[in-house]
């Protein structure tokens, strides 16, 4: 591949270095990038040893995609270290888009990856260790009782509430986005193009800490974490969020800038604690970001600049 430009949340040189370093196609290229960040544990939240669900375990979440829309992801994938590699070879090697849970793991194994192999680490089970000290709190949970303090949960309609397991007020605030931030819930996104105008985009994540075990995010969902068309270009999101209204706003000849900003807008009208982020790029290269709730910064480069450039992105 003779030129390749990059844009991605991550700015770490050693992820752009992998894949400029040597010529790859753009699929290889996104999976040599992702690859690089989960064995980097970005941000605690990607990769093996990242974020821990409440029975302390970490499953990884990944997708790949390519500018004819062919997909491959996985799931609340367990015991296997490698999520994009997995990812891309859903793509290649059956007609489904995407494999969730053990049966995830069994396929990567059967097609040569890795495992099993034990996702935690040192780190991620000190912050699961935390957590359960501070009674499960924040978590994912809502309607339920207790409240205030860990499991087991039960729904709040036909409980009695003198016996709950520890004393918390009959009414208590459901659970917000507050908790949601760039170390407990972030994901690498990453779109490359070359000069012939192919497109790859690949995402992977540990999810959300403290998720309900089999909870399945948005990472794997194409049009949602991140999309690639050769007609429009690309898309990543990282945080909570949802993109596929972006999509269609780049289909109806908004600049990526505006789009973004759009898309972001229009989630946050509805979900004003809504965390995320969105980045763009378009046929031509150019390309902006957006966020709420955070400032996210993303970065660029491409073979005729000499270091990565990193972009700052203030909440709209």
């Amino acid at each position: 591949m003779a030129a390749v430009r990059l844009v991605s949340p991550s700015h770490r040189p050693a992820i752009h270095g992998s894949i400029f370093h040597r010529e790859l196609l753009t699929i290889d290229a996104v999976v040599e990038g992702c690859s690089t960040c989960e064995l980097l544990r970005c941000d605690d939240t990607v990769g093996p040893g990242g974020s821990p669900d409440e029975n302390s375990e970490s499953t990884i979440d990944a997708l790949i995609m390519n500018g004819s829309t062919e997909v491959g992801a996985v799931g609340a994938m367990r015991y296997v270290k490698d999520g994009i590699k997995a990812a891309r070879l859903v793509m290649l090697h059956t007609e489904h888009t995407m494999l969730v849970g053990d049966q995830a793991s069994a396929f990567a194994i059967s097609m040569g990856l890795s495992g099993p192999s034990n996702l935690s680490s040192t780190e991620s089970m000190e912050k699961w260790t935390k957590w359960k000290e501070n009674r499960c709190q924040p978590n994912f949970r809502k309607n339920i009782i207790p409240t205030n303090c860990c499991g087991p949960y039960h729904r709040k309609k036909g409980v009695n509430l003198d016996e709950k397991r520890c004393l918390v007020e009959e009414i208590a605030d459901d659970m917000k986005l507050s908790h949601v931030g760039l170390h407990n819930h972030d994901t690498i996104s990453m779109a490359i193009f070359d000069k012939s105008g192919r497109i790859a985009v690949g995402t992977s994540t540990n999810g959300a800490s403290f998720k309900i075990p089999g909870r399945v995010g948005d990472g794997p969902i194409a049009g949602s974490s991140s999309y690639a068309d050769d007609e429009v270009r690309a898309y990543g999101a990282t945080g909570d969020g949802d993109i596929m209204m972006l999509v269609e706003s780049m289909r109806l000849g908004m600049e990526p800038r505006v789009a973004a900003k759009d898309a972001i807008s229009r989630i946050a009208r509805k979900y004003p604690n809504f965390v995320g982020a969105i980045f763009a790029v378009d046929k031509n290269g150019v390309h902006a970001g957006a966020c709420h709730g955070w400032t996210f910064q993303y970065s660029v480069r491409s073979p005729t600049m000499d270091d990565v450039e990193v972009f700052s992105v203030y909440p709209v």
